[in-house]
């Protein structure tokens, strides 16, 4: 049996929302275990499991009023398990329930105030001087209340924004509460999950280590496991937990592409290979990599060449591991509903992730993904827990293609050494001033393009460097940091005088969205 299903959970309900993985996210940072499934599967369930103490049904881009792909399975309310509603959740609960919804002629996009009509279980401590600012995304409205059910709070354009049914346990909200844009928007999930669901903690990283471990020994036995060690936080956590569980059964393949950040393939080969004592192929496949980029400036044709040698050069030596059954890999929950849609619901895929299905299939390796019920803080929690330093936990997210795709245009070895010290330079001098772990993301960039300068009395021609940093609690939205002037200065002139190539340094001050994070 595997470690969650001995677990009581909030189970949530999707409905294709963008946001439906930070509800999750929400939920487990207070400790509590959760799950997401499709409401496509919900039409299908006959029995719900026992350990089932709370549903959450999340927003969508469908309407409940004409939309025929919505078939709600009423048996989700008649269960005597607390139900919360959540934008489309709230409208789906109000008209199974009796109640009215309606397209709305005043649409709610953005921050809106709420104010408090009644006390709830709900809002408890959520509202200040009876009002508070959160986040509407809705185009319909609940537009008849159902029986039975009262008025919790309201805006301007939504008079029954939260509502509440306390003899059936149900609820339901028109604003989203997983949103960092809502206000103690976390505060309301507390409220559901523990005074209303009266669910205890039981989502720790001590307890996920062991039980993890128990878990791979039991899955893998005596057989031999290759995993594929790029560096980074989710791969570096898989390769410590089979090491702690399996030992030397374990052989990690770290390819070095060229397109690490600054000495990373050092630390990478000291830290897993002579501290870990982890059985370590190393393949420095720099020159191989650079050939096959030569010329290419297309962004996608980067990442399919980069990607589909990638996987050559580990098949290669994959092969020549004998009796190996199983291959590990960092796959990561959000990983699994971005990339195969696990949920089934009518959400765009996101983004391919080299973790998901991306091995060819004739290796017929059995895979081994012990995180992938897990969100990334909860991977680095995990990380900690299993003795790896905070210098590898607390690393800023790396892009697959690396420095590709920080570099449009064509890529060549001059340009990688120039973004390397660049990258590095403004990465040390954020860590010198207590700034990078206040930051989620953070580097630098080449620009295809040069420019005129001055430098001791010459006229210089040479690239332009951008400087990106952001702050998110999710990546999913993002806004640029605010560095001081001083701070500006400084990275710019240290950057102009100890790079030669760079004469010029430019501050991207674009959230996401309407831009992304990464450049390509």
């Amino acid at each position: 049996m595997r470690l969650e299903d001995t677990l009581n959970k909030i189970l949530i309900v999707d409905f294709g929302s963008q946001f439906t993985q930070l509800i999750a996210r929400k939920i487990r940072e207070l400790g509590v275990y959760c799950e997401i499934t499709s409401h496509k599967k919900i039409e299908k369930f006959k029995n719900f499991e026992k350990n089932i103490k709370g549903i959450v049904l999340s927003g969508g881009p469908l309407n409940v009023y004409e939309n025929k792909k919505v078939k709600f399975n009423n048996k989700l309310l008649k269960l005597d398990v607390p139900v919360l509603g959540i934008c489309f959740g709230h409208q789906i609960i109000s008209k199974a329930m009796g109640g009215k919804v309606r397209s709305s002629k005043h649409r709610e996009f953005g921050l809106a105030e709420v104010k408090e009509i009644k006390k709830s279980k709900l809002t408890k401590n959520f509202f200040s001087k009876r009002k508070n600012n959160v986040w509407m995304s809705h185009a319909d409205q609940v537009t008849k209340l159902p029986k039975n059910f009262k008025i919790v709070a309201q805006s301007k354009n939504s008079k029954m924004c939260v509502i509440e049914n306390i003899e059936k346990k149900m609820f339901g909200i028109q604003f989203h509460p997983e949103v960092s844009h809502t206000n103690k928007g976390k505060l309301i999930l507390k409220n559901f999950v523990f005074s209303i669901c009266k669910i205890t903690k039981n989502w720790s990283a001590k307890d996920q280590k062991k039980k993890l471990i128990n878990e791979v020994r039991d899955s893998v036995g005596k057989s031999k496991v290759i995993c594929a060690l790029s560096g980074g936080v989710d791969s570096s956590v898989v390769a410590k937990l089979l090491s702690n569980a399996i030992g030397k059964k374990l052989t990690c393949i770290f390819v070095n592409t060229g397109l690490l950040r600054k000495n990373e393939e050092i630390q990478v080969v000291n830290t897993f290979k002579k501290r870990f004592k982890i059985n370590l192929i190393y393949v420095n496949a720099e020159n191989l990599f650079l050939s096959k980029l030569k010329n290419i400036s297309d962004p996608e044709k980067k990442r399919k060449i980069i990607g589909n040698l990638f996987i050559k050069i580990f098949e290669n030596y994959a092969n020549k591991i004998k009796n190996v059954k199983f291959l590990a890999q960092g796959t990561l929950y959000p990983d699994l509903i971005e990339s195969k849609s696990v949920t089934g619901s009518q959400t765009s895929k996101i983004k391919s992730h080299h973790n998901v299905g991306g091995l060819p299939k004739k290796m017929k390796f059995q895979l081994v993904e012990p995180l992938k019920y897990l969100f990334k803080d909860e991977v680095r929690k995990l990380g900690l827990e299993l003795g790896l330093n905070k210098e590898i936990i607390s690393r800023h997210p790396f892009p697959g293609p690396g420095l590709a795709i920080r570099m449009p245009g064509i890529i060549t070895k001059e340009k990688i050494k120039i973004l390397k010290e660049a990258d590095n330079y403004f990465i040390q001098s954020l860590k010198n001033n207590n700034l990078y772990d206040k930051i989620w993301q953070a580097y630098a960039a080449l620009l295809p393009v040069k420019t005129v300068g001055v430098m001791g009395d010459n006229r210089t021609y040479e690239y332009l460097c951008l400087l990106r940093a952001i702050t998110s609690e999710d990546g999913m939205t993002a806004d640029f940091f605010q560095f001081n002037k001083s701070f500006m200065q400084s990275i710019s002139n240290e950057i102009v005088n100890n790079i030669r190539g760079i004469n010029r340094v430019v501050y991207d001050i674009t959230s996401k969205p309407p831009s992304t994070i990464e450049l390509e």
